[in-house]
């Protein structure tokens, strides 16, 4: 029989849109599961601010998650992976699930040369979560890292297909591309919507990884091992809150995504000042 909490929500956020692609993966390989996701709209990006602002912001969403009775929270953020999940799970008694562990994986399986690339946010490669998270599975791997300030605000504005998007894209990868990598990792959850782009100037023989199946795989694995899966005969159902009305790249997302979104609703949250 299942559990009591096994019909309660997998809690995910993000600091803005990009986790869709990771309740997506979610989706796919758990339709049985009920999703609650909150985007922190009002104080996206993440990936400028402090350790100490990103572990507030991520600690006060976890409450907003836990509220709704998520039974396992979900950090779909890379930035947020990189600098609270030790944090929240200090504080939190439900399983907390990032996205950069997976990635990791996901690139050490998948590199032949031993040369990784990595983009993403300013705080999460400064973090080098990635670097020691990789080399933590494969010392002799060499990680090649960038950080690419200036995609999220791209692809929030939903610029998937643009010349001045592609431009940016190539100054950002050309130095990894100069040091011989053969895999790429997609270091923000927001970069899979740029895949195609990212793809055709990476090249053929570049591998691109983004954690989303990887971490959609672990949190199937706390599921089952605490049984809490959701009895499998069940459809289930994504309901998404946001801290900020932007529902138009929302809906621009979730159609790329091909998410099933209904009614969009709204949560709010404390000063979006530094302290």
């Amino acid at each position: 029989m299942p559990t009591d909490r096994s019909l309660d929500p997998i809690g995910v956020f993000d600091s803005g849109i990009g986790g869709l692609t990771v309740v997506a993966a979610l989706q796919n390989l758990l339709p049985a599961e009920n999703i609650f996701y909150i985007g922190d709209t009002a104080r996206v990006p993440y990936g400028g601010k402090s350790r100490k602002t990103v572990e507030r912001y991520s600690i006060e969403i976890g409450g907003l998650l836990l509220a709704e009775r998520a039974k396992v929270i979900v950090v779909a953020c890379n930035t947020a992976s990189a600098l609270a999940v030790p944090r929240m799970k200090d504080i939190f008694k439900v399983s907390v699930q990032g996205v950069v562990a997976p990635g990791a994986a996901a690139a050490v399986q998948n590199t032949k040369n031993k040369k990784v690339g990595v983009i993403g946010t300013r705080a999460t490669m400064s973090s080098g979560a990635y670097e020691h998270a990789i080399n933590g599975l494969d010392p002799e791997i060499q990680v090649f890292s960038v950080a690419c300030p200036l995609l999220v605000p791209f692809i929030e504005e939903a610029m998937f297909d643009d010349k001045i998007t592609d431009l940016m894209l190539a100054r950002y990868l050309t130095p990894l591309l100069s040091n011989g990598i053969d895999t790429l990792v997609l270091g923000c959850t927001h970069y899979p919507l740029l895949r195609d782009a990212i793809a055709r100037i990476a090249g053929p023989d570049v591998t691109l990884v983004d954690s989303a199946q990887n971490c959609a795989l672990a949190v199937k694995s706390l599921l089952d091992s605490a049984g809490l899966s959701a009895p499998s005969e069940r459809l289930g159902r994504l309901d998404v809150a946001l801290t900020d009305a932007t529902e138009g790249f929302l809906r621009t997302a979730a159609r790329a995504l091909e998410l099933e979104i209904g009614e969009v609703s709204l949560r709010s949250v404390q000063s979006t000042q530094e302290s």
